[in-house]
């Protein structure tokens, strides 16, 4: 299996003839692939769906309610959501919060007949309590598990298997809705496909296993903690709000999700017709999926030094940023003289569908290159799960909130370019804070390389 006990030292040892021990059930990237699918299934098809703008509704007003619920829950589940997987333990935390993520997609079904918003916001609601729930055991299990020197690596690997999902969820509604150009809402298959694939990620999270029962190939645990406790988890959490590092994080998680609102009601959503903004969703995952691998090797295999590695990672995503959002300015800039009075569609608008089109594609990259960066720093702040949870809760928590307030602003009719600027304003302010946090917090990663899986 490519381990063998000591039975003196009572811990693993790599047998090094077995050159498949990477793929034992027990190891971090057979756990990362499990975890991958999960978001797969779950938040992978829930981004399809809100991608398309509107949830798929013609008009955004309900979608951007239920959100605002969802990420505000979100936001004080993401901080409890470490403490919660540290007691609790993956199978419970990760089924409680895929379920979840049924609910919301059924809601929309529900809303197709009916046009009630209580529905769509409950379950936002929910959302929000599950989510906060499954993102903190995902952040702990791709921080955690992974070896200290293929941490980059194994992140992009996770990102490209979650967003797949995107891809996969993009097309559904692009098929189902092929000839409803005109039409005000997605169809009730559109939201059945989602909801088969979110109950599969419910079956699929039984078989993460919980830390201590990970092993990596040099032979070392994710944890030596088999439990933790309510009174111990409440004091790490507050101490969270005291901890220089992760305050030096916040503008990072404040802004890294508060651009979507932007993105799918006002590039996605107002630019584009139905079925387009199926197609277009497709690729928008896709990019992530190209973002999160190049990414990943700048962040592990650039330099030697760990530190030098995450500083080339933040000064390369800082340079796409500004170059991707400079081009949303551009495109901007050219619809705020007077309203869109017709939809691009991607068959009959020729060259009009290209320049918009690439810019949407090219946020979808930066997405996943700026957030997969981000959990590379986070993960280069310890190797342990029990603390790692910690940090990604308190990362995702912060991330909800900012996403809370940004679609109540779009709610609240904030022109589109102030939203644009706000949003690029709020990232730049992050890089020189997480270049300071690589310098002061980032050891250097002086063990040997291990054999690449």
């Amino acid at each position: 299996m490519g381990l063998t006990r000591d039975e003196e030292s009572n811990t693993y040892v790599t047998d090094n003839n077995s050159k498949l021990s990477f793929l034992r059930y027990n190891s971090p990237f057979v756990q990362i692939i499990l975890i991958g699918l999960v978001c797969f299934c779950c938040p992978g098809m829930f981004n399809a769906l809100s991608g398309m703008g509107g949830g798929g509704q013609v008009d955004p007003t309900v979608a951007n309610n239920s959100l605002t619920a969802l990420y505000t829950a979100f936001a004080i589940f993401g901080i409890l959501g470490g403490a919660i997987y540290n007691i609790l333990g993956p199978h419970i935390t990760l089924i409680a919060g895929c379920s979840t993520y049924v609910l919301y997609s059924g809601s929309f079904l529900y809303y197709n007949h009916y046009h009630h918003q209580a529905f769509a916001i409950i379950a936002g609601g929910l959302l929000g309590v599950g989510a906060g729930l499954l993102w903190a055991a995902q952040g702990a299990i791709i921080t955690s598990y992974p070896p200290a020197n293929k941490k980059g690596t194994y992140i992009s690997i996770f990102w490209s298997i979650f967003n797949m999902g995107g891809v996969i969820g993009g097309l559904i509604p692009f098929i189902l809705n092929y000839h409803r150009t005109e039409a005000n809402s997605v169809n009730d298959g559109t939201y059945i496909g989602f909801m088969c694939f979110m109950s599969l990620g419910v079956l699929l999270s039984l078989a993460i296993l919980p830390p201590s029962k990970v092993v990596r190939d040099d032979g070392t645990k994710c944890t030596h903690i088999l439990y933790s406790n309510v009174g111990a988890e409440a004091l790490e959490i507050l101490k969270l709000f005291f901890d220089w590092k992760m305050l030096l994080i916040v503008p990072a998680a404040w802004s890294s999700n508060f651009f979507y609102t932007y993105q799918f009601n006002h590039v996605n959503g107002s630019l584009f017709n139905l079925r387009t903004r199926g197609l277009n969703n497709v690729l928008y995952w896709g990019a992530q999926m190209v973002g999160s691998i190049g990414i990943g090797y700048i962040m592990d295999y650039s330099f030697k030094s760990r530190r030098k590695r995450g500083f080339l990672g933040i000064c390369v995503v800082a340079v796409v940023w500004s170059c991707i959002w400079g081009g949303g300015l551009a495109n901007q800039l050219r619809y705020t003289s007077s309203d869109i009075t017709e939809k691009l569609d991607f068959k009959a608008s020729g060259s009009d569908y290209a320049g918009p089109f690439l810019l949407y594609f090219g946020f979808g990259l930066l997405d996943a290159m700026f957030q997969s960066m981000v959990y590379w720093v986070i993960g280069a702040l310890a190797d342990d799960s029990e603390i790692l949870s910690r940090y990604s809760g308190f990362y995702k928590g912060i991330q909800s909130a900012g996403a809370a307030v940004a679609w109540q602003v779009d709610t609240h009719k904030v022109a589109p370019m102030s939203q644009l600027i706000v949003n690029w304003v709020l990232t730049t302010v992050s890089y020189p804070l997480l270049l300071i946090l690589v310098l002061l917090a980032v050891k250097e990663d002086n063990r040997a390389e291990e054999e690449p899986a």
